[in-house]
């Protein structure tokens, strides 16, 4: 397996001709909540797949409820098996984790699922790990509707603690030079009534039209472009 040192890699890197690509977290990379195009991962790999289309091969890892630690520990092993083709490893990894560990437990003013240490910790080393295997990209997480809160009668998401742990996913990118898709900030510069559109019922997962925006959001991201354009 070839090994990439976090110094070494470069994101810019003209693409291949045919790329491998995982997509892997939590049910934003799964495709909760959209019955008609399955999510954007699905989204995009059906476009990938249709007449014209790239031929690149985009293996959706997401799992839902996953936080960073669950993602961390299956990375490796993920990667390892979705090479295809003997003695090819993928091209790049596109991360997508950290929502579920920003809820609070039981009520508004419980304890984190993972407190914001435990995270900052987290965070870094699933980077570094995912940094060891490949380049990679970030796509953040989008805000929730509270008014929504609590999801299954027990988690209480909210912005305050989504924008602390986003921040902290921001800056371990910064640091190490992965670019990060903002999400969080994005999608609330549209305002409070255009992201409540977008989500199903449960105000935690986006409905058919939040997986289309993101799908456009994540498509037209320049770090992205750079990898899946010719």
């Amino acid at each position: 397996m070839q090994i990439f040192a976090p110094s070494s890699i470069d994101v810019t890197a003209p693409p291949a001709a045919s790329l491998r690509i995982l997509a892997l977290g939590d049910s934003l990379v799964y495709g909760f909540g959209d019955p008609v195009g399955g999510g954007w991962v699905e989204r995009l790999r059906r476009q990938w797949m249709s007449p014209g289309g790239t031929n690149h091969a985009l293996y959706n890892l997401g799992v839902r409820g996953d936080g960073v630690r669950q993602v961390a520990r299956r990375l490796e092993d993920e990667f390892r098996h979705r090479g295809e083709l003997r003695n090819r490893v993928p091209d790049l990894i596109i991360l997508s984790v950290g929502v579920n560990d920003s809820p609070r437990l039981g009520r508004p003013d419980g304890k984190n699922l993972l407190p914001f240490e435990g995270f900052e910790i987290g965070i870094a080393d699933l980077l570094d790990r995912a940094l060891r295997l490949c380049p990679v990209l970030f796509v953040g997480m989008i805000p929730v509707d509270e008014e929504k809160m609590p999801f299954l009668d027990c988690m209480y998401y909210n912005h305050a603690d989504q924008s602390q742990y986003n921040e902290a996913i921001r800056s371990a990118c910064e640091a190490r030079q992965i670019p990060h898709l903002n999400l969080f900030d994005i999608w609330r510069s549209r305002g409070l009534d255009w992201c409540k559109q977008q989500f199903t019922e449960d105000g935690l997962h986006p409905n058919v039209s939040g997986y289309q925006a993101l799908l456009e959001d994540i498509s037209s991201w320049d770090a992205f472009r750079q990898w899946i354009e010719p």
